[in-house]
């Protein structure tokens, strides 16, 4: 039901015809400039400015089709790579802006399983005559471009273009066995290696493999190369590391065996030191001289160490099938030896609690964990990868996420030449906003003082050594 008209309101046939202008030939309304411009007329609010971007310590997480075998970082760009369980590699570009990350890019030239993905180490690499997958192979100009490496389970090797995925080489049937991982060398050398423990090294500017060595009796899991690029390392299911020397084309020795499989292999203290990781959570160091047995051993308390990565010169990342990130620290003396004993491990990661695997920062000198810096739920890691600079940490797991981490604090920790004993099971300092931790332990470090005054007063030397 309509509401009457007040009273007061009404107003003659008149009147109503005065006030809009109507003539006597009963004309419609006439509008004015002054009833348009009413001042009873409520003003228009003002456009809100756009908000900010908001800046974070780390990129948000990359959500992927399938779980991810691999992943690489960029050496010069915001550039993210990884090669999925479907043979798919996806190139995203990430930031720390909130909502910046982009999918660029995606290639499905693989037809199994993508193992592993690597950027060149300068972000470009070259193609050679007789590669490529058109006649003649590379590039017309035969200048460099942009390059991507990817191996898979379908034997292949595959050359990207960075900028547009475009497939510029292809090698078919590399290898009699599935490829497992791939390490450039330089701008035209790179290395592959099977399932059957077979090495090769591929000359892009030759066309075809300069080095051809079957010396792992399993699969060869890593490799790592000298910064010179002379001596190349390899990590083989058979416990074993392998030295070869690339420059002479030929093989020069295989490492004393150990009673895991040897998973990962990186280089420290600006190559004067080797670590190799385990299918048996225990980290074993050689030195570089000295490749025939290792000179020193320590275990993480780990179910695994199937990945590994260095942050500093002395400090290193790994990931294990418990879904931990570790971060191990070394302390060498003026002579660049090792202690006789561990000290301490810094790790970052986390071990599995229910259905939650947490990441943990352990410390090496002294032995104890230093907080929890972040967590995958419950899946197992699967490789992890430093951004330039050492500023931040990627990691992969079967969670089907890319998640970053910021280990800039890592390389500035102090660590104590006290050891302190440290109640086991003890709550977690969570190390930064995205820790699934405790959070801060108000009295830990009135405790540890306290702890600390008692072990001085028996003469005690804890060792925190499980």
């Amino acid at each position: 039901m309509r509401s009457r008209r007040p009273a007061a309101a009404w107003r003659s046939p008149r009147r109503c015809a005065a006030a809009w202008g109507c003539g006597a030939g009963g004309a419609g309304p006439r509008l004015t400039s002054s009833h348009l411009a009413s001042p009873h007329r409520a003003p228009s609010r003002p456009q809100e400015p756009p908000a900010e971007p908001q800046l974070r310590d780390t990129p948000d997480d990359i959500c992927l089709e399938a779980a991810a075998n691999a992943i690489a970082l960029h050496p010069a760009r915001e550039l993210l790579a990884a090669g999925d369980v479907d043979g798919d590699v996806y190139l995203y570009s990430y930031s720390c802006v909130q909502g910046e990350n982009r999918q660029l890019w995606s290639s499905g030239h693989h037809l199994k399983s993508c193992r592993d993905v690597a950027f060149s180490r300068d972000g470009q690499s070259e193609c050679g005559a007789g590669w490529g997958p058109g006649p003649g192979g590379g590039r017309a100009d035969g200048a460099p471009s942009p390059g991507l490496l990817t191996v898979a389970k379908d034997k292949a090797v595959h050359v990207l273009a960075v900028e547009d995925g475009r497939l510029e080489t292809r090698i078919a049937k590399a290898h009699g066995a599935a490829l497992n991982c791939v390490l450039p060398v330089d701008q035209h050398l790179l290395a592959t290696g099977d399932d059957n423990g077979e090495l090769k090294v591929w000359d892009l500017r030759k066309g075809g493999a300069v080095l051809e060595a079957r010396q792992h009796e399993e699969y060869i899991s890593a490799m790592a190369v000298d910064g010179a690029g002379k001596i190349l390392l390899t990590a083989s299911g058979d416990g074993t590391m392998g030295v070869f020397n690339i420059k002479r084309r030929r093989f020069e020795l295989l490492s004393e065996p150990q009673s895991g499989d040897l998973t990962s292999v990186t280089l420290l203290k600006r190559g004067k030191k080797v670590a190799c990781g385990s299918s048996e959570g225990t980290i074993y160091l050689f030195n570089w001289n000295g490749f025939g047995a290792t000179s020193d051993r320590f275990s993480l308390r780990a179910e695994s160490v199937d990945c590994m990565v260095p942050v500093t010169e002395s400090i290193v990342c790994t990931g294990s099938l418990d879904g931990v990130i570790r971060s191990a620290l070394w302390m060498w003396d003026a002579m660049g030896r090792a202690p006789g004993r561990v000290q301490g491990e810094m790790s970052l990661g986390g071990g599995g609690q229910g259905k939650q695997s947490f990441r943990w920062a352990v410390n090496i000198l002294p032995n104890r964990v230093l907080g929890c810096v972040g967590q995958h739920l419950g899946e197992p890691i699967e490789q992890l990868a430093v951004a330039p600079g050492g500023q931040l940490l990627a990691s992969c797991a079967h969670d089907q996420k890319v998640k970053f981490w910021d280990v800039s604090s890592l390389g500035s920790m102090v660590v104590d030449e006290y050891r302190k004993k440290k109640k086991r099971g003890g709550p977690l300092k969570a190390l930064s906003s995205k820790a699934a931790g405790s959070g801060e332990d108000f009295f830990a470090d009135l405790r540890e003082e306290q702890e600390t005054t008692a072990e001085a007063a028996t003469g005690s030397d804890s060792d925190d050594s499980d």
